[in-house]
């Protein structure tokens, strides 16, 4: 069987791209390919490119990629670029000779403009812009529209803290990243999660601790932090009889001043649990204990199970009304909705618990499949286009525009991003800048050198932290 290195850049394509390098006009010497998302509900927010560049276009391409890639691709039932792979090997060490210049990560950036662009710095190399768009698209698209529709919940958390709490303070923690066991692999999981900490300080995902560290220079700083919490083994375990003392034991394992701890408690009974085992039985323990517990429910429908909860336990424990005139319950309990956690879910928990006169500072949100894996390239419409070649030294605008389908009409020329005399970005073409300087696309690769290399740290705060 034909056995290969999965790092093998050479087979990270598609098939068809095998063949297309003697698929371009002769005299071809530069292609330029842009990266953009057409479309959807999101403001972009970039992310991703970094790793992608640390993790597999700062390793060369060897000879034995080459070989190894050729006997794969010739069975297959391809053509091969033997040659031009040699002579990537031997001219350039097996680094891609390209020019890979981007917006900064974690810049917002509307839908519809350049994100992303990349051109052959060697004319032998025309083909290889193009022959790099499965692996470089992939690389932007996925963490990209994880780090939207992660903002997007950002932006709906924080309208209604401002709305019916009294400060902000803590939506860095107000969504969770429960993800990691839904997601298809363990790379999506580190780009997903990781893409989450962009907004977000809470996660469950230690992959995204070890990603952050690995691709954006996080070192011993810890990026997002996590709180014990019970599974429902660890509840069942006790047997439906034993429920009260498995939730005793949560209070004497994690309780104390100044901590919090989660406890899944709809095994059985969810009204029961909190009507009868925290608001009655253990009542005195929880108020007492020091600490936070955060009751959370798994099941049923999101927005009548959360209100109900809230209802039960300001019966339970009271509530108190802040300076928005919205409840709060006592700081010693909380609710966490983890299940069915979608950007319109969470919106429609969130209208559901303040009509109800509660304030959003009540409840946190875990988002797992909603966030990591209902996601897709069409979620965004993302696309990466050739839209310049040059031809015997002359430059020549490129682009598809297809009758059938008008959305899917794409870029014409070398381009760039600049802001508008309004501030707002605008994608234009390189050859109408005024000011090179005014260029938001910069340099980020070229010819195997990773250019600019920055922290977690610095795309939070650049992407509105």
């Amino acid at each position: 069987m034909y056995t290969s290195n999965l790092n093998n850049l050479i087979l990270n394509s598609d098939s068809y791209k095998t063949s297309h390098w003697v698929q371009y006009p002769a005299g071809s010497e530069y292609m330029s390919s842009y990266v953009e998302a057409r479309g959807g509900d999101y403001d972009v927010v970039f992310f991703g490119l970094q790793a992608f560049i640390k993790e597999y276009l700062s390793t060369p391409i060897t000879h034995q990629d080459i070989d190894e890639a050729e006997i794969l691709i010739h069975a297959h039932g391809l053509t091969f670029n033997r040659d031009g792979w040699e002579r990537l090997v031997d001219k350039h060490g097996g680094y891609m000779p390209l020019r890979i210049e981007a917006v900064p990560e974690g810049t917002i950036v509307p839908v519809s403009n350049v994100v992303c662009q990349v051109i052959n710095t060697d004319p032998e190399f025309y083909w290889l812009p193009s022959y790099i768009e499965t692996s470089l698209l992939r690389a932007i698209w996925y963490p990209s529209t994880v780090a939207s529709v992660s903002r997007y919940c950002k932006g709906i958390i924080r309208a209604a803290l401002e709305k019916s709490a009294d400060n902000t303070d803590s939506l860095p923690f107000r969504l969770h990243d429960f993800g990691a066991r839904g997601a298809s692999s363990l790379e999506s999981v580190s780009l997903g999660s990781l893409a989450h900490l962009v907004n977000f300080s809470g996660t469950d995902s230690m992959t995204a601790l070890v990603a952050a560290s690995r691709w954006y220079q996080m070192g011993n700083d810890m990026p997002a932090f996590s709180i014990p919490a019970a599974e429902h083994s660890t509840m069942t375990a006790w047997g439906r009889e034993g429920e009260t003392d498995a939730f005793a034991n949560m209070i004497k394992q994690f309780g104390g001043e100044g901590k919090a701890f989660s406890v899944v408690s709809d095994s059985y009974d969810l009204w029961h649990a909190i009507d009868n085992i925290w608001g009655d039985t253990l009542k005195e323990d929880v108020k007492n204990m020091g600490g936070t517990l955060v009751i959370r429910p798994d099941s049923g429908e999101p927005t009548k199970v959360v209100r109900e909860a809230l209802e039960r336990l300001t019966v339970k424990f009271g509530t108190t009304l802040n300076s928005k005139g919205y409840k709060v319950l006592p700081d010693y309990v909380r609710i966490i909705q983890g299940d069915g956690i979608g950007p319109q879910s969470l919106s429609k928990i969130i209208d559901v618990v303040m009509k109800a006169g509660f304030s959003a500072d009540n409840i946190t949100f875990g988002m797992g499949g909603g966030l990591l894996q209902q996601v897709n390239r069409d979620t965004m419409s993302w696309a990466m286009k050739a839209s310049a070649i040059s031809i015997n030294g002359t430059w020549k605008d490129i682009y598809k525009d297809p009758v059938t389908s008008h959305s899917k009409r794409s870029k014409k020329g070398r381009l760039a991003l600049i802001k508008d005399s309004n501030g707002q970005l605008q994608t234009i073409k390189a050859d109408n800048l005024k000011d090179k300087k005014n260029n938001l696309l910069r340099d980020v690769y070229v010819d195997g050198q990773l250019l600019i290399d920055e922290n977690l740290t610095t795309i939070r705060e650049r992407a509105g932290w």
